[in-house]
């Protein structure tokens, strides 16, 4: 083994022992005392996570390994016109912040799929959590990719065994610490993340085999043709947009102190996330103005086929060996800064929404812990299965915004804005309108085929019109209206109540009667049940967690 791979490869069995010591250690530390039940501790933190740490685990999770590598591979490939992730993400966590943080975090909420399964019941929310589950395997994938690769060349490890070795890592220390060790590693794992960037982009800028990016800009920059405007303006929305309907996200929003507070990490988390995309872009203009062939390469990861190593390679061969096993000890810990909240987030919603509300409503706080440990390794398995066989990074990372964006925001912004308007059956019905929408306009990437051909639709050039930005608004409407005409359905007696399957309706005069109901804070986490098993409505909304004085509303009226 070369000397570089030695160092490199003790470098990072360093990076690994300082985070799982400062998860342990933060788990232990900083849990909360002042009567958290166990669900919250693992969850949210206790919702003690100050302003500070916030800002320092939002900006981790965002800038991972997808984020960095994926952004230098589209630069290099397609040129910054069309690298929309980061501009997108940056928009995105401002707008979640103006407008989704406080109204999730004065609910306090303990996931994002809590007001779903509130409005509308357990079917609504199953179907929510496998969308949400997607696109945190997608996203969980490409980063622990980004991982793979990286460490191929660092250490000169085979790509999958990186993935294995990395992914038991991650898994590892979240499983000793939840909500809390995931957001104290995120502070260790940003430092060495700005540390890598910071130290590495002068160095490939000024090698002697890397040409003037001034020079180059026409070539990295990249091209926008007029026939593509449409299909350009519907990828940045949805990038945009795309980055608001995560667990990940929310799960910070809804960990720290206050709405206030939630509301400044999300907006600085994305002004953060704009600067950190600064690095990875100027190593993608630097892959696309280097002579590969005066490195051991012999040509461009492009040419190569490579394109999801330029970032490694460009710190590998333009950087000296001692920042370059820095620098990419920096990747290594971004991307486990995003794996491990991803992973966290699915495992949260299936321990809370799914299992304890659907399968096991009396289940004992230590048994919920166990439960969300073995989804940890079961998602994390999941997801290092499918980084193993994909290779495309960026657009993996892409697909998993795609996914969320078209399906999950019509309906969140329904249990935010639209509550009283909305209801089970409108729910369900946008949902497949939505999803079919999408999957009707074809993906290349997974070889889906093109069932629906959208205006300006080319053999060529694929689907032209903004189609996910058409089927998530056709989905939002679709949710409306049919929630609409159902309530008109059953309310005027078109339609028999006892058709009511999803009891939206059956109990109306229960529920005009019922006065507002108020909460204790010392009361236990909520039992939610699904409205279609005949409940009252008492039943329905009792144990909300936490409200210092909360008005129930009906969803379905």
């Amino acid at each position: 083994m070369e000397v570089i791979s030695i160092v490199g490869l003790s470098v990072l069995i360093f990076l690994y022992i300082v985070i799982l010591v400062v998860g342990i250690v933060a788990a232990k530390k900083f849990r909360p005392v002042d009567g958290s039940t166990d669900t919250e501790i693992s969850a949210v933190a206790g919702r003690k996570i100050n302003s500070v740490v916030g800002v320092f685990t939002m900006t981790a999770t965002v800038v991972g390994g997808g984020f960095l590598n994926g952004t230098a591979e589209s630069v290099a490939s397609q040129g910054v016109i069309w690298t929309l992730a980061p501009f997108g993400i940056f928009l995105g966590l401002i707008l979640g912040g103006l407008f989704f943080a406080k109204p999730m975090r004065d609910q306090r909420y303990l996931t994002m799929l809590d007001p779903f399964q509130l409005l509308y019941g357990d079917t609504v929310t199953g179907m929510l959590y496998i969308t949400a589950l997607c696109g945190d395997i997608f996203w969980s994938s490409s980063i622990l990719a980004a991982l793979g690769t990286s460490l191929s060349v660092i250490v000169d490890l085979d790509v999958t065994l990186s993935i294995i070795v990395s992914a038991c890592v991650t898994v590892t220390y979240t499983q000793f610490g939840q909500m809390l060790a995931v957001a104290y590693t995120d502070i260790v794992q940003l430092v060495f993340i700005v540390v890598a960037m910071v130290i590495s982009v002068p160095f490939a800028l000024t090698h002697p085999s890397v040409g003037s990016i001034v020079e180059t800009a026409s070539e990295w920059g990249g091209e926008l043709d007029a026939s593509l405007g449409a299909a350009w303006v519907d990828l940045f929305i949805a990038m945009t947009l795309g980055s608001i309907p995560w667990q990940s996200y929310f799960q910070r929003v809804l960990s720290v102190k206050g709405s206030s507070e939630a509301q400044v990490l999300s907006v600085v988390g994305g002004v953060a996330a704009l600067v950190m995309a600064v690095p990875p872009l100027l190593l993608g203009a630097v892959a696309r103005s280097a002579e590969w062939n005066t490195t051991d390469l012999g040509s461009s990861p492009m040419d190569r086929n490579e394109s999801s190593l330029v970032l490694p390679y460009v710190i590998h061969y333009f950087t000296p060996p001692a920042v370059a096993v820095i620098a990419l000890g920096g990747v290594s810990a971004a991307v486990m800064s995003s794996a491990d909240s991803s992973v966290l987030g699915s495992s949260s919603m299936f321990t809370h929404n799914i299992y304890n509300k659907v399968f096991r409503k009396k289940a004992s706080e230590a048994e919920l812990l166990w439960v969300q440990r073995i989804t940890v390794v079961g998602v994390g398995v999941i997801a290092t299965t499918m980084a193993i066989f994909v290779h495309t990074v960026y657009f993996l990372f892409i697909l998993a915004a795609d996914i969320v964006f078209v399906i999950i925001l019509p309906q969140l912004i329904c249990v935010v804005y639209l509550k009283k308007h909305t209801n089970t059956y409108g729910a369900i019905v946008g949902y497949i309108v939505g999803l079919l929408l999408r999957l009707g306009a074809g993906e290349s990437f997974i070889h889906l085929p093109v069932f629906i051909k959208y205006p300006f639709y080319s053999e060529t050039s694929g689907q032209l019109f903004p189609f996910r930005t058409f089927a998530m608004l056709v989905s939002l409407l679709t949710v409306v209206v049919v929630s609409c005409l159902a309530k008109a359905a059953f309310s005027k007696h078109v339609v028999s109540e006892k058709l009511d399957i999803f009891r939206c309706f059956a109990d109306r005069k229960n529920v005009e009667n019922s006065t507002s109901l108020k909460r204790n804070r010392a009361e236990d986490e909520p039992r939610w049940r699904d409205p279609s098993a005949g409940v009252s409505r008492e039943e329905l909304i009792q144990d909300r967690p936490n409200y210092d004085s909360y008005e129930m509303e009906s969803s379905h009226l």
